[in-house]
């Protein structure tokens, strides 16, 4: 804004004076009287009578008006200049909570943080009011999170698509130490990032019949009719880039009536009958991942992604058909990927609005289908290749039961030509499982309709080319590839653990924020004793802060000069959290009976189980039970400690993993896909402990052998073990550590109210063991010794701390990214420049 002296005696008559506008001017100056409008207009507040929600909202909406200039530039750019662009489809985003990444983003965090000082609030504070947006479960949608900031940050032009979950993730408290579900209304105070736009709701259809006709040319036409119809309403979050003008989107999709409610009904006084119809469309963005154990738990999840999806699908036709009046070049503006298979149903929902609504002929959408598509696989668990009991599909989506038969069809032919009589290959590749209930495999449908499949870490890659999708990798070898995961440095480093930050910042300068590789530079700090005092400090200030949080939560004084051993992820029994918690038995027994010393060590465990996941609800319960006792004796106090930290959520995350002395990532070889938890804490300064699973074997390729604790099993030797008939009674026995923590278990001194209470644990382990706990455990619990002993050499333990920092450049997702735009999405960044901002007068 300009003002401009008229009084003819004033000396400075024709000075202008420039005043930065308040939604967009960068000076502190601007940002404070900003935010205070934001407290007045916004909230309806003065500084006197708000509270701190308050002053985040206000900051919060300061920080999104300096975001808005630039999104409608990006999108205005996009729309003008037509670049290609990724839409990028996930059932889960689970993205953390938005002001400090987005004032970073914006390079406003310090400047933010010294503005509110001077009102007596610590931005600390305000970040704490923010609710975590509970959209995800756990790596899956951290991974899409991280995605969409280095598409961001890398000038790509992306778009995320998911589901505006009203309550999204469970919110997990702990009572008398067993999991209990909570609702997780993250949304019950607004939320001051997403902007409604019901100007580009869509409907969305189920249910009805399909019938058969001819039109006015002879050309065999299907009609999707007598449906039953919903809307979906999308809703806008920018996704900021870090140092540059992009400013993405993520459109999330929230489900509503296509009739509010009846008014005759509710005349006629069934008030319940009608607000019924809006209930139940409704629940379908209601929750994540509702269980489906029951027939109605199945549909409402089949329903969940076929909505996300057809909402998607239209939106991205409805954005290409603004500049194009044919689809030929619809593969060369559009990259869709599916982040495994929740989203798979694309395949036939495309299908089937270009044949059906753009009367495209098979052969052209099938080419277009297949070009524009890639598939993500995340898994190497059969049981998570999800399938759908064809008769779901019948009675719900009928037209695209009609068009996966066809795709099956054709494709069988296919496989007929590649490999003439057979059968048996046919069965396995069909997308149709046959069997007592037919089943659609989603993976197949993906698989068949892309043109890319990737795994996530490069042993994971491996082993779905030649086990879980084998037969597919034969036929078509050249569709396969491996895009090894990572994670966003600006979150899970610069934002997390600014103290380490600032460190790596002050030796090597902060290219490395966009250019993690950067950090190899500190391989020459290696033996600096100044180095390795600064990280020292830094980490104990975090393990204080822990500390304080375990205080706080759990009612535990831990000691923060311990080793703090950290294992935070879903609660799965491939993840072995059960194994950790036997070691937590085996040292507090060295402690109770044999009256050894140990390092001082407090092991941290947190994570979800799925809420019908009975034997992971169990070892939560167990891992309580056993921290209490040990917590609660006198012996092992200031030695040993043991926690588990309810309801893992991002925000915890970013206190726990700056904190870790030691990683734990100890899955069962050949199950963990990637990883990306042992990324964050590698960056952070953790060391692992770990089998050759997923990323891990990346990652010690990286730091060098020297710098990991490599324990257990590889995955052929699990697959032999296996082979040869595995009995773990016998290991048991001839491990008297191993045999001493089970018997514990079994003589309930962890359970005395119900000494029974653990019996089928130690039965599990004796009888079945299927991910090979007895078999790993005297090398884990050796490996866990060496790990010990390296903390306790300070000089040793600092050197394989930078060693594991420096090496953490191949982890960050801008890599990760570059390659599947690269290699897969062949999408180009696009530079947005922004003009200054002029207020319309």
């Amino acid at each position: 804004m300009t003002a401009t002296s008229h009084n003819s005696s004033d000396p400075n008559e024709n000075v202008v004076i420039q005043v930065e506008d308040d939604r967009t001017g960068m000076s502190p100056q601007t940002l404070k009287r900003a935010m205070l409008d934001h407290l007045k207009f916004t909230r309806s507040k003065n500084l006197t009578s708000a509270t701190l929600l308050d002053t985040f909202f206000a900051l919060a909406h300061t920080a999104r008006d300096r975001l808005v200039n630039r999104w409608m530039k990006t999108q205005q750019d996009y729309q003008e200049k037509d670049p290609k662009r990724i839409y990028y489809l996930s059932a889960e985003f689970l993205l953390g909570r938005f002001l400090a990444n987005n004032l970073i983003s914006l390079d406003l965090y310090d400047v933010a943080s010294e503005g509110v000082k001077e009102y007596g609030i610590e931005l600390a504070d305000l970040l704490e009011q923010e609710t975590d947006p509970g959209l995800g479960n756990g790596g899956l949608g951290r991974l899409a999170a991280c995605f969409l900031d280095s598409m961001a940050t890398l000038e790509l032009p992306g778009y995320g698509y998911g589901i505006r979950y009203e309550f999204g993730i469970f919110k997990q408290e702990s009572i008398e130490g067993w999991q209990v579900e909570r609702p997780d209304a993250w949304l019950r105070y607004g939320n001051p990032w997403e902007i409604a736009r019901p100007e580009y709701t869509v409907p969305v259809h189920f249910g009805g019949r399909v019938i058969e006709s001819t039109d006015d040319e002879g050309r065999h036409k299907m009609s999707w009719v007598d449906t039953h119809d919903l809307l979906g309403v999308p809703y806008d979050y920018p996704i900021a880039g870090y140092g540059n003008n992009t400013v993405n989107t993520l459109r999330l999709w929230s489900a509503r009536a296509s009739e509010e409610f009846d008014l005759q009904v509710f005349n006629d006084g069934d008030y319940r009958r009608a607000v019924e119809e809006k209930a139940l469309s409704e629940s379908i963005s209601k929750v994540l991942y509702p269980q489906d154990d029951s027939e109605a738990g199945k549909e409402l999840r089949l329903k969940q992604q076929y909505f996300f999806v057809a909402c998607s699908i239209h939106d991205i036709l409805r954005r290409y058909q603004k500049k194009h009046d044919t689809f030929d070049a619809f593969p060369d503006k559009a990259a869709i990927q599916l982040n495994d298979t929740h989203p798979a149903i694309a395949v036939a929902e495309l299908m089937r609005i270009l044949i059906d609504r753009e009367g495209l002929g098979w052969d052209q959408a099938w080419a277009i289908c297949q070009r524009t598509l890639a598939y993500t696989n995340h898994t190497l668990l059969p049981e998570a290749l999800e399938k759908w009991p064809l008769y779901l599909f019948e009675r719900m989506l009928p037209r695209h039961l009609q068009i996966i038969y066809e795709i099956n069809h054709r494709f069988l032919k296919q496989v007929h030509v590649f490999a003439p009589g057979d059968d048996a290959l046919k069965q396995r590749l069909s997308i149709i499982e046959e069997g007592q209930q037919q089943q659609i495999r989603m993976a197949h449908l993906a698989v068949v309709g892309a043109h890319s499949v990737n795994g996530v870490a490069e042993l994971h890659t491996s082993l779905v080319r030649s086990h879980l999708l084998r037969d597919f990798a034969e036929m078509w070898p050249e569709r396969f590839n491996n895009k090894t995961n990572g994670v966003t440095p600006r979150r899970w480093l610069l934002q997390c653990n600014r103290g380490l930050a600032q460190a790596i910042t002050d030796r090597i300068g902060d290219r490395w924020i966009t250019n993690l590789g950067e950090l190899v530079a500190l391989d020459a700090y290696a033996e600096d004793a100044q180095l390795a005092a600064e990280l020292q400090t830094i980490k104990q200030a975090n393990k204080n802060r822990l500390a304080a949080i375990i205080a706080e939560r759990n009612g535990v004084s831990v000691n923060p000069e311990s080793m703090f051993d950290v294992q935070v992820k879903r609660i799965h029994e491939y993840k072995r959290q059960l194994m950790n918690c036997l070691h937590a038995i085996v040292l507090y027994r060295r402690l109770k009976l044999g009256g050894e010393t140990i390092t001082p060590r407090t092991i941290i465990f947190g994570g979800k189980a799925a809420p019908g996941y009975v034997t992971a609800k169990k070892h939560i319960k167990l891992i309580n039970d056993v921290a209490d006792i040990i917590n609660g004796d006198p012996v092992a106090h200031g030695k040993l400690n043991c926690v588990f930290l309810p309801n893992y959520s991002v925000s915890l995350a970013e206190r726990i993993i700056p904190a870790a002395d030691l990683s734990e990532q100890i899955s069962m070889a050949g199950k963990e896909a990637s990883g990306t938890g042992n990324m964050k804490f590698q960056m952070n300064g953790a060391l692992t402990i770990g089998t050759l699973d997923g990323a891990n074997i990346e990652i010690r390729e990286e730091v060098g052998a020297d710098n990991f604790f490599l324990f257990g099993l590889d995955a052929p030797q699990v697959r032999q073990r296996q082979a040869q008939g595995y009995d773990p009674s016998e290991l048991i026995e001839q491990n008297g550590t191993l045999r001493g923590a089970i018997e514990m278990l079994e003589s309930g001194f962890f359970s005395p109210d119900q000494p029974e209470r653990f019996r089928d644990v130690a039965d599990y382990l004796r009888e079945h063991d299927p991910y090979l706990i007895c078999a790993d455990f005297e090398a884990y619990v050796a490996c866990q010794e060496q790990a010990a002993q390296a903390y306790a050499d300070p000089a040793r333990w600092a050197t394989m701390v930078v060693h594991n920092i420096a090496h953490a450049g191949k982890f960050s997702s801008d890599r990760t990214i570059k390659q599947y735009a690269d290699e897969i999405w062949n999408v180009k960044p696009l530079h947005i420049e922004v003009d200054p901002y002029v207020p319309p007068t």
